[in-house]
């Protein structure tokens, strides 16, 4: 069983919990998170060959900026390398690009690339580069999604002014006043200076994620053209779109990092659901699959349909559902307390997904550095009585809704999580599906949402700040449902500017308590996440973020 190996785990670090998750011999792990090649790896292996990997309709053009749900993270995280990585087996942040990352006052950040690197345009990758991409990103009026990255940047404020009514609101947000940071200096082609507004000791660990990658000049002098065919800096390359079918990249041959990819074209299919994406895998029409649906995980049925080629690993995420806060009906903190409590999360666990995912104590992941035991408190336990209580307290009379993407393999748990709150309260509790990924997101960000839907997260960075300040602060880039808490902007104000990792974590953990109150997002479960791939594949398996490792899967030769 790998469930009491998990929870054994959990408190540990992730690389640790990958290693003893790890059980020799059986299926389920012979591609698991612990390095081991699936399929045998015995086979010879084709350095031009082609695999298909799931993915789902991205929500925006492939830019860095503007990219921060999985569909897209996939494709972006392939054509781009950042100053930084993460280990795809520990998590742990090192450095790609960057040669050097100096720092005596965690305020001023001395930045050094290595020289020749190229885009897949030919063009060379310089410290501008980064500048050019990072200004762009954070200048407001682009509308990038991953803006508030940039945050602890001295002169955001400048650059970045927020819609005094928020987004569904008649007014529009002010001019900024320019559109570079004053806290960005290129000092020469391979080097550039950052200067925070006051100490981040976090900062470094952001560095290998989406928004702080580079970008071509060409982006600058015509983006549009850039999103039709997106020219990044890293393994692959760009070669063809169809909008919710596939995206087609090729290995970057001239690429000069160290994470290279062993064959040579990668294809993203996208399925109207992740069940008929777990059929194609079954049958081989599909060569990787990440996310096994609830139907495959009961009773274990994925360990038979693809034995000898899945695996089961832990990984820094968890699943949430968010409140709609701009909606009325869910503005009373007591209805959503209700509605935590009545949510029988060991039960789901068990029924839906075959005890393969750890019920939530907090908004944190257990295997996250900075993450506290029991931040929820009795609040994610199942207790029908008590939810009765807050109930009654909330005089809430009427129906409540659950909503998601209906690709994603989503509607067993989320029928059932709405059918426990309907046996505890009494209410009438309904889910609805929306078709795809792509338009939930555009729903979400309209803020157009009247029913509660599934949110969750998975790690950009391995830290406790990345699962707050980018959720629950005032106006932060996924804070989905309108949340605002000026006492806990406070804390994480405090906990940014904290002179160490340690002093800052304690200050997070303190914000994260406050969301307790409030209960703006429920926590679910924390995720292990079962995978499968085809036969034509050896070495495969998921990384750290929940991502087929392509560095180092491999295709069969015929």
């Amino acid at each position: 069983m790998r469930k009491p190996r998990w929870i054994a785990a959990s408190a540990m670090s992730l690389a640790l919990a990958l290693t003893l998750t790890a059980c020799g011999g059986d299926s389920e792990n012979s591609g698991g998170g612990n390095g081991s090649t699936g399929s045998g790896g015995g086979s010879t292996a084709d350095p031009d060959g082609a695999l298909s990997a799931f993915g789902t309709e991205p929500e925006n053009p492939l830019v860095p900026g503007n990219t921060n749900e999985t569909g897209g993270s996939k494709v972006v995280r392939a054509l781009f390398t950042g100053l930084t990585t993460y280990d795809p087996v520990t998590g742990e942040s090192k450095n790609a690009m960057a040669q050097e990352i100096k720092t005596t006052d965690s305020k001023v950040y001395t930045i050094k690339i290595q020289a020749g690197w190229k885009f897949h345009d030919g063009t060379d990758v310089k410290a501008k580069n980064f500048v050019d991409a990072w200004n762009y990103t954070a200048y407001s009026p682009n509308g990038q999604q991953n803006g508030s990255f940039f945050e602890q940047v001295q002169g955001y404020k400048d650059v970045h002014t927020e819609d005094p009514d928020g987004t569904a609101g008649p007014q529009k947000a002010p001019q900024p006043t320019t559109d570079k940071m004053s806290g960005l200096k290129v000092v020469d082609d391979t080097t550039f200076e950052v200067t925070l507004a006051s100490p981040f000791a976090v900062f470094p660990l952001k560095l290998g994620y989406n928004p702080f990658f580079p970008l071509p000049d060409s982006f600058f002098s015509d983006p549009k053209a850039f999103e039709a065919k997106p020219i990044g800096n890293g393994p692959f390359k760009f070669v063809s779109r169809k909008p919710n079918t596939e995206i087609k990249l090729t290995r970057n041959d001239d690429y000069k990092g160290a994470d290279k990819a062993k064959f040579k074209d990668l294809t993203f299919k996208i399925y109207e659901s992740n069940e008929a994406a777990y059929a194609s895998v079954v049958s081989g029409d599909l060569d990787f699959l990440d996310t096994v649906p609830p139907t495959g995980i009961a009773g274990g049925k994925y360990k038979q349909d693809l034995e000898g080629r899945n695996g089961s690993t832990p990984y820094m995420g968890n699943q949430t559902v968010t409140f709609p806060l701009y909606d009325p009906t869910y503005q009373n903190p007591d209805l959503r307390k209700a509605i935590s409590l009545a949510i029988d999360r060991k039960s789901i666990v068990d029924k839906i997904f075959d005890g393969t995912r750890i019920p939530a104590d907090g908004w944190v992941n257990p295997a996250v550095p900075g993450y506290a035991k029991d931040q929820c408190g009795e609040l994610c336990v199942y207790n029908p009585e008590k939810a009765k209580e807050y109930l009654a307290k909330s005089g809430f009379k009427g129906a409540i809704k659950f909503s998601t993407n209906a690709d994603g393999g989503h509607k067993d748990w989320m029928t059932a999580t709405c059918n426990s709150i309907k046996n505890a309260l009494g209410i009438e509790c309904t889910y609805e599906p929306i078709p795809t990924f792509a338009e939930t997101r555009q729903q979400i960000n309209g803020r157009k949402m009247t029913a509660i839907f599934r949110s969750g997260w998975i790690a950009d960075y391995p830290s406790i700040e990345n699962f707050l300040n980018q959720i629950y602060r005032t106006g932060a880039s996924s804070n989905d449902g309108e949340y605002t808490n000026p006492k806990l902007d406070e804390l994480l104000t405090k906990a940014d500017a904290a002179p160490s990792v340690d002093e800052a974590n304690k200050l997070y953990q303190e914000a994260e308590r406050l969301l307790r109150d409030d209960m703006p997002v429920i926590p679910l479960w924390n995720q292990t996440a079962q995978y499968g791939w085809s036969e034509r594949l050896d070495n495969a398996r998921l990384s750290s973020l929940r991502e087929l490792d392509l560095t180092t899967v491999t295709v069969k030769k015929k």
